[in-house]
């Protein structure tokens, strides 16, 4: 599924691929349960529905797809929850190789004009050992991102100054990223200040939409995790790229 939006301005779309698609359920069982057979849009293949904790739902997945998938590995897939080790891969197992692939300078830099113009086309899995490397790597980049991993709590940057924390004027020198006259993040790495996600730079830009606006102490700590993750994602992409993926 996808769906469309502007945002921030008309020339901006936003489009959602949801993992799941959810439909509420009477059944209150935490325990998994087949429900039976429910056709795509396409009419091609059915997929099984399940229900957990209540909610019924299944993964937002074309199951050609899949299939050829479990034909590269040698394994089956199941659906998250009743997965019990990697013998088999589920859909955050799918999700997380995807990651792992789109986080690839390699593979960034082979198509970065497709990709200027076109959604990414995500190649078959070579082997389960590289999918396997790339679905850990994938996750941790995407708990990163999510500020759920435990490594954004480890600061690499200090906040020294006391002040009044309003942030007027930006400036990058040294490692400090000053947000007034006499305040400043310390040991910020350059590559995290100058790091681009998309279109943006996540470490600047997080500091311009709160110009004039006084950072309070869950601010100041915020911003400290998004350093981490930046750096960390910079560290885990050169792990990525000593994979072949294409």
């Amino acid at each position: 599924m996808i769906s469309g939006s502007t945002c921030i301005s008309s020339l901006d779309i936003n489009y959602a691929f949801p993992l799941y698609i959810f439909r509420k359920t009477r059944d209150t069982s935490s325990e998994p349960m087949m429900l039976g057979e429910d056709n795509d849009t396409s009419g091609i293949v059915s997929e099984p529905t399940f229900v957990y904790k209540g909610i019924n739902y299944k993964p937002n997945l074309d199951h050609r797809i899949v299939s050829k998938i479990e034909n590269c590995l040698g394994i089956s897939f199941i659906v998250e929850h009743i997965k019990l080790d990697n013998n088999k891969f589920s859909e955050i197992d799918i999700l997380d190789y995807i990651y792992a692939v789109l986080h690839s300078p390699t593979y960034r830099e082979k198509y970065k004009e497709f990709l200027k113009i076109d959604f990414p086309r995500v190649p078959y899995p070579k082997d389960v050992n590289t999918f396997w490397q790339l679905v850990k790597l994938g996750g941790e980049i995407r708990q990163i991102h999510l500020l759920e991993s435990p490594t954004v709590e480890k600061y690499i940057t200090q906040y020294p100054v006391d002040g009044n924390n309003m942030v007027t004027k930006l400036n990058y020198q040294n490692g400090k990223v000053y947000i007034n006259e006499t305040q400043y993040f310390d040991n910020v790495p350059e590559i995290a200040w100058n790091f681009y996600i998309g279109g943006y730079q996540p470490a600047q830009k997080w500091l311009k939409d709160r110009k004039g606006r006084e950072l309070n102490y869950e601010d100041i700590l915020h911003y400290q995790k998004i350093i981490v993750a930046l750096s960390e994602t910079d560290r885990i992409m050169k792990e990525i790229d000593k994979i072949e993926i294409v």
